[in-house]
């Protein structure tokens, strides 16, 4: 079957089940799904329900379709993403983009836990990504399936909205948060990277590192929807001091993150 007849049937079958079409979309990363806890539950589809939609085995994954609201504002929440790693392609880890496009999303939000490489950056901090490096040695425009599902040459001169970005900038003052702006790497993983790896990563220009997010922003761009990221700094990389992986560590400085985030988005809905 082919790619577009794929999605057709997906959205044929959400919109039956009563989600609205709506301009507004957020992809929850992993551990970060606290946000759903503010929102009116209109609508909640399963991932698994859906014909076609990829299916995550990822712990902290919440694998479902959500619509909504926040105060007034109606969302479309895409709560659990697929990663490289778990053996998808990128026209599986981008579906959820195409499903959204179909369903009139035109500004999108995503939001990723993600390693600092600056080490300005402290653990627990936001960091708006202003620019990537994509280094999966991949691109989900040159696989088959997205043949014929809009231009292949895309533009990535401005991947991230600037007016998105300002308008965050702004919230982060009016509520004293603390926000960095930076450029995401995106690796394959699982793994985290070497002491050597993170000296290479600097160097090239990256402030953060992660396992996600950059196929989502450039099929996304493709489409032509207004992109926003925003990640939370769980762990440091010092390539000088590196410490063996905390868990534990990890999800707490990803909880106090998320506590903060979550404050800045709500403040965001009101003004998009």
């Amino acid at each position: 079957m082919k790619s577009k007849d794929k999605i057709k049937e997906s959205v044929e079958y959400i919109l039956q089940n009563k989600i609205k079409k709506c301009d507004l979309g957020i992809i929850i990363g992993t551990g970060l799904g606290g946000l759903v806890n503010y929102v009116n539950i209109i609508v909640e589809i399963p991932y698994s329900s859906i014909p076609y939609f990829p299916i995550s085995k990822m712990e902290m994954q919440n694998s479902r379709i959500i619509f909504g609201k926040i105060n007034s504002r109606e969302i479309l929440i895409f709560d659990g993403r697929f990663h490289k790693y778990e053996d998808f392609n990128y026209f599986q880890i981008t579906y959820p983009i195409y499903i959204m496009s179909q369903l009139g999303v035109n500004k999108l939000v995503v939001t990723n836990a993600a390693g600092g490489i600056d080490l300005k950056l402290k653990k627990g901090q936001l960091m708006i990504i202003k620019d990537h490096i994509n280094l999966q040695c991949g691109s989900p425009l040159a696989e088959k399936e997205n043949f014929g599902m809009g231009e292949r040459f895309v533009d990535m001169r401005e991947p991230y909205s600037k007016d998105l970005i300002e308008k965050i900038v702004n919230i982060s003052i009016q509520t004293k948060i603390e926000i960095g702006l930076g450029v995401y790497a995106c690796v394959v993983g699982p793994q985290l990277e070497t002491s050597s790896e993170y000296k290479y990563l600097r160097i090239i220009g990256a402030d953060a590192v992660g396992m996600s997010t950059v196929p989502e922003i450039i099929v996304a761009n493709q489409l032509g929807i207004e992109c926003l990221a925003i990640s939370v700094i769980t762990d440091l990389c010092d390539p000088d001091n590196l410490e063996p992986i905390n868990i534990k560590e990890i999800i707490e400085m990803g909880k106090k993150g998320e506590k903060q985030l979550i404050k800045i988005l709500i403040e965001l809905l009101k003004t998009i």
